[in-house]
């Protein structure tokens, strides 16, 4: 299945098997919306993985599927990524080089916003890729069924922890470090990187990063892999 994407505000094509949609994607949003129904208000959704392993382009795709059919309720994306120090914090802070990671989260400030998800108008922040910084109150919450994703919502550590009780539904995608390695080095040569940068900031920054969200994360109430051709599975 081809289709054109939505992703982060880029429109971007992307192809899924079509197997792999009748088997898991399908039967996972009638699964989502089952529970919304229940719930009786606004569903959150956490979907953490590490880098590399399609989570933006995986939510988007979910979205567009959830608009086909009309038996499912509407659902949307909302990246962390929002949720980044402002770059003047992580200079400050010494920490600007290692932007990315958990540190560099402003997790009190995500918690209050998914406190806030619950309030029927309520907007969330986006990361702008040219200012290179947080743009606030950029994406306005509408949809009943909203999915958080991001590296580290799940880590297993205490600042961290206390983000799951906001979570009603919690996904995590595993993937062999290998493979995600050529997938990252080669999205940031596509990005202009020399091939030499591009090993470098897998080796300084992406790599440690995968290694960290595949080692330190609490158990999801759904467990996905993505094997080396970029497919889903349950596990």
């Amino acid at each position: 299945m081809n289709v054109t994407l939505n992703i982060n505000g880029l429109i971007s094509e992307a192809s899924f098997d079509e197997a792999e949609v009748e088997a898991l994607h399908k039967p996972l949003l009638r699964q989502l919306a089952k529970q919304q129904s229940l719930l009786q208000r606004r569903m959150v959704v956490f979907l953490a993985a590490p880098p590399g392993t399609g989570k933006s382009t995986l939510v988007a795709f979910w979205e567009y599927l959830a608009l086909q059919n009309k038996e499912l309720p509407a659902l949307q994306a909302l990246p962390m990524d929002g949720f980044h120090h402002y770059n003047s914090y992580l200079l400050a802070n010494n920490l600007r080089q290692c932007k990315g990671a958990p540190q560099t989260f402003n997790v009190p400030k995500l918690r209050q916003a998914l406190n806030d998800l619950q309030q029927t108008a309520c907007r969330w922040p986006q990361y702008d890729r040219n200012l290179h910084d947080p743009v606030e109150n950029a994406i306005s919450v509408t949809a009943p069924i909203v999915i958080v994703e991001g590296n580290w919502l799940l880590l297993d550590r205490p600042e961290w922890q206390v983000l799951r009780d906001l979570c009603d539904f919690s996904i995590f995608i595993s993937a062999a470090p290998d493979s995600l390695s050529a997938r990252l080095i080669d999205r940031k040569i596509r990005g202009g990187l020399t091939p030499e940068q591009a090993h470098k900031f897998y080796d300084t920054t992406d790599g440690p990063n995968v290694l960290h969200v595949l080692n330190n994360s609490q158990p999801a109430d759904l467990l996905l892999h993505m094997d080396e051709a970029g497919r889903y599975s349950r596990v």
